[in-house]
């Protein structure tokens, strides 16, 4: 079974500073129908405007990956972590007892686009840490490449979570292939471009959500980036 979400469904608010479209019920966005899918609570696809940014903040019990798709994004936390990501690196900060910390567009001239996402752990009170690792075009250029994982595995981020996070980029003739294994369901993102997802067309902003389904197959990309989560 299969379900589309489309990307003008989102819930969303533009805040001047930031323009934010809800994949789920997120802040004043709360929609019953969409208040997660399996352990994925959230995907925002935030537009942050050149200087600007979220003030410190707290998180608990949540795992976050930060997926930036053009500009810059400066990280700050109180665990003594700062840097500043890009297209390619995949941030991941397991907020577990409690952390804060502030994300922020350091250029003055050039908006960042990216994607928050919330995973919702598989217990409670771990230890708060970071991660941050790239993963290069190639790596994605037509296949499905690991992102993030329970155990790490192929050097991809580590989350508290039994889910497995792909990212591909897919153009023309190229298909990346995912097998489902039984009690497995599948969410399917479009971050830009178009592609063919079990033969549903989407465009950037589109979800495909996948229950029963022994695969999934992405098709017929044109200048695709997608996100695959596999979860229980």
């Amino acid at each position: 079974m299969t379900e589309l979400r489309r990307a003008t469904d989102r819930g969303h608010a533009n805040h001047g500073w930031l323009d934010s479209w809800h994949s789920f019920s997120f802040a004043d966005y709360h929609d019953p129908a969409h208040m997660g899918f399996g352990a994925l609570r959230v995907i925002n696809e935030d537009r942050v405007q050149p200087g600007m940014g979220f003030g410190t903040h707290g998180h608990r019990d949540m795992e976050i990956i930060s997926y930036v798709l053009e500009g810059a994004l400066e990280h700050k936390d109180s665990m003594g972590n700062g840097s500043t990501i890009r297209p390619g690196n995949v941030q991941r900060m397991s907020a577990g007892t409690g952390v804060r910390h502030s994300e922020y567009n350091p250029s003055e001239r050039e908006g960042v686009h990216f994607l928050q996402i919330w995973i919702e752990p598989g217990a409670r009170g771990v230890a708060p840490s970071y991660e941050e690792k790239n993963f290069d075009a190639a790596s994605k250029r037509g296949r499905l490449r690991l992102i993030a994982s329970p155990d790490g595995r192929e050097g991809s981020v580590t989350i508290h979570q039994d889910a497995l996070v792909y990212a591909s980029l897919l153009d023309g003739a190229e298909t990346a292939v995912h097998a489902l294994a039984a009690g497995r369901k599948a969410y399917v993102h479009v971050a830009r471009g178009e592609v063919t997802a079990n033969g549903q067309p989407l465009r950037a902003g589109d979800a495909l959500k996948a229950d029963g389904e022994r695969e999934i197959r992405l098709e017929g990309g044109r200048g695709a980036e997608v996100l695959l989560f596999d979860l229980a």
